[in-house]
């Protein structure tokens, strides 16, 4: 990090104590902001940086909610509204006990430089709640949402704050997040959240975007360097939805993906993987993985180890945060790695990066690579205030050709400042400079 930088982060880690996963986000951009700021002196006399470290707002709520047996039960509620300055509030929401508000503020602050990437009018933001919807009936992850709701209404709006979902909210929750907001405000606002059912308002290829947009990310990388994914080998972490999406596009493209993983292990099919049976056996009956190994003659399960030991020429990190440590990144680069890109939020730990770019293997940033999702549900509000509805075909194209830009983005930034192929520099130093100029464009906002 650039000296003139560490006081900023310093100030950073002290007005947010204990918040471990947003000093790493924040750490992450600040590094490849040095030779931005030399270039452009005027974007640290207004204090830019400093501005975009702290969120617009931060809503921290109670929600209350009864179990099937009667119970009642106490959750936090969170929406982090990190910046506005390119378009209202956009970012997921996430059901999980691991969110606390400093996971929601690393993931909205990553969110601003994301949906800025895109080029789409879109801000940043995320929220969620300490909820575990595994193992809960509908009904009680339907009053729920309902409860979550009451408060979060409030905060939300086509011009204000517009949610979507993300690990443990998917079609089913804002399906019913969406229905109490309704009949709260006796409004359908379809434009209010993305990722709808696509009877009511949702986009085609939404369930796909982040998967497949991951995939036409890791393309664009290879392309670069003079390669395809025809006949490639892949690794990729994660069983849902972004991991099998990102599966399919692979293997549609010519790509065999031979792992995939869960949290009670690793599945090993050197055949390649079924996309439909892994549908089937994760979306449809919800099961674990094992149960794959069991219905697939070439495939094997095992609970322990790592799944970035399989040797691969691609691997994409889909499950969670810091999974990918310098030690993995160290093996996927002697088994010949070439290309890793991040389907997940901040996957790779800042060592396993270091790791991988002095190994000379191309690294996709989930800020650049993930950036498919987001995309898309900006899409689906281009659709809701048109009233319009658009063809699978066209909304795929659509997604390409967003993360195509994106790649060209970020390669040029990096090209720009002395750093060519680095694509964490290029994403940073592009989103950064985006909202940079937008803040100083609207005053002291």
């Amino acid at each position: 990090m650039d000296e003139k930088l560490e006081p900023i982060f310093a100030e950073v880690v002290r007005r947010n104590p204990g918040e471990s996963e947003f000093h790493q986000a924040v750490e992450e951009v600040l590094g490849s902001l040095g030779p931005v700021l030399a270039k452009h002196p005027e974007l640290a006399r207004h204090k830019t940086i400093e501005r975009m470290c702290e969120p617009e707002r931060q809503i921290l709520f109670r929600v209350p909610w009864q179990d099937d047996r009667g119970e009642v039960h106490i959750q936090r509620g969170f929406r982090v509204e990190f910046s506005s300055v390119l378009g209202p509030y956009k970012g997921g929401l996430r059901f999980h006990p691991s969110v606390g508000l400093g996971v929601v503020k690393f993931l909205g602050f990553e969110q601003v430089f994301k949906n800025a990437l895109t080029r789409m009018p879109i801000g940043g933001g995320k929220g969620g709640a300490d909820f575990d919807p595994k193992g809960r009936s509908d009904d009680e992850i339907m009053r729920f949402c309902q409860s979550f709701m009451t408060e979060l209404y409030r905060h939300l709006g086509e011009h204000t704050d517009v949610p979507a979902g993300d690990i443990g909210v998917g079609g089913r929750e804002i399906g019913y997040l969406f229905g109490h907001y309704k009949r709260i405000t006796n409004r359908f606002e379809s434009g209010v959240l993305t990722g709808k059912g696509t009877d009511w308002g949702g986009a085609l290829v939404r369930t796909e975007a982040t998967g497949y947009g991951l995939v036409f990310f890791v393309v664009e990388m290879l392309r670069a360097r003079g390669r395809t994914l025809d006949g490639a080998t892949c690794v990729v972490s994660g069983a849902g939805n972004v991991a099998i999406h990102a599966i399919e596009k692979v293997q549609q493209l010519g790509g065999r993906v031979v792992a995939c993983s869960d949290s009670q292990g690793v599945v090993h099919d050197p055949e390649g993987i079924d996309v439909a049976l892994l549908k089937q056996i994760k979306a449809v009956e919800r099961r674990r993985l094992t149960d794959y190994a069991e219905r697939r003659p070439s495939a094997r399960h095992r609970s322990g180890g790592s799944i970035w030991e399989i040797p691969c020429e691609i691997a994409l990190p889909c499950a969670a945060q810091n999974e990918l440590h310098g030690r993995d990144a160290t093996a996927l680069a002697r088994s010949g790695c070439i290309a890793v890109a991040e389907g997940a939020n901040m996957p790779a730990t800042p060592e396993a990066v270091r790791v991988l770019q002095e190994a000379g293997v191309a690294f996709g940033p989930g800020k650049a690579a993930n950036a498919g999702g987001v995309a898309t549900s900006a899409l689906e509000m281009q659709q809701n205030a048109s009233r319009d509805s658009w063809s699978f075909e066209h909304t795929e194209q659509r997604l390409e050709e967003i993360m195509r830009g994106i790649h060209e983005t970020c390669a040029a930034a990096a090209e720009e400042y002395g750093a060519p192929g680095d694509y964490v520099l290029g994403a940073n130093a592009a989103g950064f400079l985006r909202v940079a100029r937008a803040m100083i464009a609207q005053g002291l906002v």
